[in-house]
């Protein structure tokens, strides 16, 4: 079957374009302005990419259009499949259709956190000789891949809220059925969809409602909004995250290189173990991976020996370089919550004196609206200096991050931005960009900058 996606270089339509293509299909596809990663991974795939959306694409005739959520009506090539009547299917359903069914999923879900958490139960259950399918919204740096069939039984998904299509308003996760649901946390986000917290509350219950009762819900106890929707009803298993009374961390330390913890389940040791990853949201996520893993079968301390050799996930706390002792990194962070827990993170990880500077954009659709903007100086509380880059933004981003006084500056343009960070670092500091876009190559210019 020839299928054609569109809306290709997104992190999941890419890789149900991957996904498709091991499976033996013929893919083709198209996107706005085809873009890196995902456009490596997928011409490395042997996959055909067309930039933009020109109706002159129905001249490829494939057997099924699929459609990402990025397209709305009025896209051009749209209007053109509509009109001609022609089959078309958003990805989470095909995926559902043909990849999915008759096999055990474990999504992970939550607001944040899901595609490290994603990364890291699939990297176990891969140690583990499971060879688990994944489609992963992230490039995970242990596979080659951020998506594929696999040889075993069970799939690994990172379970979006996002709306599915235009076409289809639920959340992307309710296409899923999963066996095994681990719910991270909960808050409110996504506001160009969602008008409220309660609206999103309803959505992650319809995706309670799909587990059955074999299955199981690990979901993090002390998360207020994931308690009002296990409140509503949930009929499978139930594990409590960060809870003392279920799965929780003890005994942490902090050392430059890894993060050193003992992994409880009650009163009862699983033993101790070291990731690679900095940071307290990411003991949180390594603790749903090894307790996801545990119910799949996996044994906690093959667990925990399997989370000391993972590689971690593109633009989650990525070095990028380093240029006269000044150290850049990348990260995905683009909510105050986890803005806060990545700078919280990389704080924990430096000596006494070593500063922070935070570069970021606010770019997601919440951020752009503003919806979280009262949040922000609190988030950036950590860091020693701030950049913000706040083009296009309708609201007053200097003055919601006035409490940080003369810490904060706002830029309208990233050459006078660049300027000003590189003016102002020095050796041993460390350079935080912040965005959930490419920023401009923002890290490439301060690193070139600072050389």
């Amino acid at each position: 079957m020839h299928i054609h996606v569109l809306g290709i270089c997104g992190t999941f339509m890419g890789g149900v374009a991957a996904i498709a293509r091991e499976a033996g299909h013929r893919v083709t596809g198209c996107d706005a302005n085809v873009y890196p990663p995902m456009s490596d991974q997928l011409r490395a795939l042997d996959i055909t990419l067309i930039d933009g959306y020109d109706p002159a694409q129905l001249a490829l005739a494939p057997d099924l259009w699929v459609v990402g959520n990025v397209v709305s009506r009025g896209n051009p090539l749209m209007e053109a499949i509509l009109d001609a009547r022609l089959p078309y299917v958003s990805g989470p359903q095909w995926l559902a259709e043909q990849v999915l069914r008759g096999r055990p999923v474990a999504a992970v879900a939550g607001t944040h956190g899901k595609t490290t958490t994603a990364a890291l139960l699939a990297w176990v259950l891969e140690q583990a000789g499971l060879a688990p399918g994944f489609l992963i919204g992230g490039l995970p740096r242990d596979f080659p891949v951020s998506a594929r069939l696999g040889g075993g039984d069970w799939f690994v998904i990172e379970a979006d809220e996002y709306d599915t299509a235009f076409f289809d308003k639920r959340s992307k996760f309710v296409h899923y059925r999963p066996q095994l649901a681990v719910l991270n946390n909960l808050e409110f986000d996504h506001a160009d969809i969602f008008p409220d917290l309660a609206a999103i509350e309803t959505q992650f219950h319809h995706l309670v409602r799909t587990v059955p009762r074999s299955g199981w819900l690990l979901a993090n106890a002390g998360s207020p909004a994931l308690d009002r929707v296990l409140a509503r009803g949930a009929w499978s298993g139930r594990v409590a995250l960060d809870s003392p009374d279920g799965w929780h961390i003890r005994n942490v330390v902090e050392t430059p290189e890894h993060t050193q913890f003992e992994v409880f389940e009650g009163d009862h040791s699983h033993g101790r173990g070291a990731l690679p990853l900095a940071g307290a949201h990411n003991r949180s996520n390594a603790l749903a991976a090894i307790a996801a893993a545990a119910k799949i079968g996996v044994a906690p301390a093959e667990a925990l020996a399997a989370l000391a050799r993972f590689g971690g996930v593109r633009r989650r706390l990525e070095l990028r370089g380093e240029r006269a002792g000044v150290r850049v990194y990348d990260d995905f962070a683009h909510h105050p919550t986890a803005i806060a827990t990545t700078l919280a993170g990389l704080r924990a990880r430096l000596a006494a004196g070593e500063r922070i500077l935070a570069v970021f954009e606010p770019r997601s659709n919440t951020m752009k609206l503003g919806a979280v903007a009262a949040e922000l100086p609190a988030s950036l509380a950590d860091a020693d200096r701030v950049f913000c880059h706040a083009a296009g933004l309708d609201w007053n981003v200097a003055g919601v991050l006035a409490p940080l006084a003369d810490r904060a500056q706002v830029f309208d343009a990233l050459d006078p931005l660049v300027a000003a960070v590189v003016a102002q670092a020095r050796p041993g500091d460390h350079v935080l960009v912040m965005s959930n876009g490419s920023f401009g190559g923002i890290h490439e210019r301060l690193l070139a900058s600072l050389d």
